[in-house]
């Protein structure tokens, strides 16, 4: 089993975050993997990708030019990113911020409320999470156990007030795009 991500979005929306949670979660589950962050001088407000490879094999190379799942959290993340998609793949769209449908008829495509889901379970900083949640809905490649435990060790022990609020998130973003 070999699966490439692409999350992407603008500084500050955690995408380099959930992509740590995603890698995290497949290493403590046994599997190799490689996670290649991509962001500009900007920081919060710039421009901010990273890929993920999950494999049974060692990862030979951390660079993703095609990927099995996208997940775009902006518009500009989606026209960038949405030729991306291996045909079969997958789309994740924040619905939540972007105001046009995709445009590929050979890829599934995921719309995804991010932040009203977010705020709907009282964390309004978790649109990530969700986001998270409704990728795992559609590519499941860990379980709830492995990324809860992932999400605890990389939030650490000063932000471990964050998990309960953060698994409430994953968890509505997993049921929204369940139903679609």
């Amino acid at each position: 089993m070999k699966k490439e991500f692409i999350f992407a979005g603008f500084g500050g929306q955690g995408m380099l975050l959930i992509g740590k949670f995603l890698a995290m979660a497949c290493m403590l589950d046994g599997k190799h993997v490689s996670w290649l962050p991509s962001y500009g001088p900007e920081m919060r407000g710039g421009t901010a990708n990273c890929s993920v490879i999950v494999s049974d094999d060692p990862v030979a190379s951390p660079l993703v030019d095609m990927a099995d799942v996208v997940v775009a959290m902006n518009r500009p993340s989606l026209d960038k990113f949405e030729a991306h998609v291996k045909p079969g793949g997958v789309l994740v769209i924040n619905s939540s911020l972007i105001d046009r449908k995709a445009e590929r008829n050979d890829i599934q495509v995921v719309y995804c409320d991010a932040n009203r889901i977010a705020e709907e379970v009282g964390n309004p900083k978790g649109a990530n999470v969700a986001i998270l949640g409704a990728l795992l809905a559609k590519a499941p490649v860990v379980d709830d156990e492995k990324m809860s435990e992932a999400i605890r060790i990389e939030l650490g022990e000063r932000k471990a007030k964050f998990l309960p609020g953060n698994m409430k998130a994953l968890q509505a973003g997993k049921d929204d795009a369940a139903k679609q």
